[in-house]
């Protein structure tokens, strides 16, 4: 049953000097291995990477719009009290326009 075990492997599981032996080099070269692994990180590590001023301009813009509340208030305000007031005219023709332009734009 013992034989099973081992499935036909020469040599024995005690810890003999030649297993010893073979541990060892089992252990050397898996450190050859993580050294290996740990020199390409460094390396990548040294890559740089350049930015194009479209980029730079783009980054700049997306903080900027990161900043913005979203709206002006104080027109939001300014629209409120002429819609409440009766001020407030629609320009149906320019609406209409618009209206077309946007979607000529998205549908094509």
């Amino acid at each position: 049953m013992v034989n099973q075990v081992n499935k036909g492997q020469q040599g024995s599981v005690y810890n003999t000097p030649q297993n010893k032996v073979e541990q060892q080099k089992l252990n050397q070269t898996q450190t050859q291995g993580n050294e290996a692994s740990a020199k390409a990180s460094t390396k990548a590590a040294a890559d740089s990477v350049s930015l194009t001023p479209q980029a730079k301009q783009m980054k700049s813009l997306q903080e900027k719009a990161e900043r913005s509340s979203g709206f002006d208030q104080q027109k939001v305000d300014e629209l409120k009290q002429a819609i409440s007031e009766g001020k407030y005219q629609v320009d149906s023709e320019k609406l209409a326009k618009n209206i077309a332009a946007f979607e000529f734009d998205l549908y094509g």
